[in-house]
This record gives C-alpha cells, sequence and structure tokens, in this order.
C-alpha cells in the first residue's frame, strides 16, 4: 500500500519527480451571489473578473482595509509582461497605495496571501489603477479565485473542476476559458449545482487540453437565496 502510494505518478508529481510537470490546484469562493445574477467565483461578490485592467503589464498597489494589517507581507503570485511566472510581495503601511517591493509589473494576477505576519483582520485590495484585480478577504488570509491562466512556454491539462452552493440554493456553473489570440470567452464546461445534492465534481477520462497564455474564469448563475457558491479545477501544466 505505501509503496503504491509513493510510486503513484500524481505523488511524483507532488515531489517535483517529473521534470518540467507541475499542479495547480485552484480553487475560489463568492461569498454572496444575488439572485439571478452571473459573476465569477471569487472574493468579490456580483462581478465579472475584469480581465481588462489588464490591457498591458501593469504595477499594482495594494490597500489594506483596517490598521491592524499594517506592517504584514503579501505575496502577488501572476504572470509577467511575458506571462511567463512571477511573484512579488508588498509591505503593508499606508492604508492605500501601497507598492510591491520590487516594482513587478503584471499581465496577470491570480493569487495573494499573507506571508508575513497574522491573518488578516480586514481585507486586502490589490489593484491595478483604482480596479480590484485579487482581495484578500477578511480573516482568510489568501485570495479564494477560480481563475487561472496557462503560463508562456507551458501546456495545461484540466483533470476535473467542481463546484458548490449553500444548502438551500442552486446555480448553474460555466467554465469559460479565453484561448489565447483570441477576444472571446467560450464556455469549457458547464454544470448544473443543488446545495441538498451536494457538491458537482467531475473527472475528465481524458484530460482537457489548454494552450500557453488562455485565460481561465469560472463563473455561476445564483437562481436562488443570494447564495455562497465555491469552485474548484485541477491541472497539470507540462513544459512544451
Amino acid at each position: 500500500m505505501g509503496n503504491y502510494f509513493f510510486n503513484d505518478e500524481r505523488m511524483n508529481i507532488a515531489r517535483g519527480l517529473l521534470k518540467g510537470v507541475s499542479d495547480i490546484h485552484k480553487f475560489g469562493a463568492v461569498a454572496e451571489m444575488a439572485v439571478n445574477t452571473t459573476g465569477s467565483v471569487w472574493d468579490v461578490d456580483d462581478t465579472l473578473y475584469p480581465w481588462t485592467a489588464f490591457a498591458s503589464a501593469s504595477a499594482v498597489t495594494v490597500d489594506r482595509a483596517n490598521a491592524s494589517d499594517a506592517n504584514k507581507v503579501v505575496t502577488i503570485e501572476g504572470l509577467d509582461e511575458n506571462y511567463e511566472l512571477v511573484t512579488d510581495t508588498c509591505t503593508l503601511t499606508n492604508a492605500s497605495g501601497n507598492t510591491t517591493d520590487s516594482g513587478t509589473t503584471f499581465i496577470r494576477v491570480f493569487r495573494a496571501f499573507v506571508s508575513t505576519g497574522v491573518t488578516n483582520v480586514g481585507n486586502i485590495d490589490i489593484k491595478v489603477s483604482t480596479t480590484v484585480v485579487a482581495r484578500i478577504t477578511a480573516s482568510l488570509g489568501q485570495t479564494l479565485m477560480a481563475i487561472y491562466t496557462i503560463p508562456a512556454g507551458y501546456t495545461g491539462y484540466l483533470m476535473r473542476v467542481g463546484m458548490s452552493v449553500a444548502s438551500n440554493a442552486d446555480a448553474t456553473g460555466n467554465m469559460y476559458i479565453r484561448y489565447f489570440g483570441q477576444d472571446a470567452f467560450r464556455i469549457g464546461h458547464t454544470f448544473e449545482v443543488a446545495g441538498t445534492g451536494g457538491p458537482y465534481d467531475y473527472e475528465f477520462s481524458v484530460p482537457q487540453v489548454i494552450p500557453e497564455k488562455s485565460d481561465i474564469d469560472v463563473r455561476a448563475t445564483v437562481r436562488s437565496n443570494n447564495a455562497r457558491a465555491t469552485a474548484a479545477f485541477d491541472i497539470i501544466l507540462k513544459a512544451n
């Protein structure tokens, strides 16, 4: 049993034993989606993710809502102007307009978390100009974003997707993909979920191929009770 576990290919990926191969687990939640409203599954209610904020690679600023979060360090993960993976940090001092420590410019942001200090007391917003592109919701310590972009030089293999809603609600979920070089998002997978029926969880019999620089955006349309919705997906990244 133990030998099989550690010889399993998925464990080899997790242990970094396969050159040029890694895994991405993305998960998001929206606290309360208004009835018959469609929005991305991320930390801002009733809102489609603002992809247009990234017309070009831009510096980001970080705003803290609570003075108790001063001097904490936030790590921001995304892609640079070449769509390559990049990470920068931001030390929170001012209530608004904190700049990153290295001045990195981002063409995408898909994760941020408190990396030094205790969990954030208030919301922490990462912005491009005045537009929120990521939010660390109070007390959670990390963004909840069912959003991702395949880095340059890699192909993504979508392995599974899941979604849930509050027990007294139901919703339609759609995974939208915008393939690089195209202007429009299109549905790559669709699903229905009802809280009383439990979560939706689908593992692809053949992994779905997503080329480099393609954007992924899981959206929910809640049909009842202003419900919380969550979504998650797993991708294997392989160097081209």
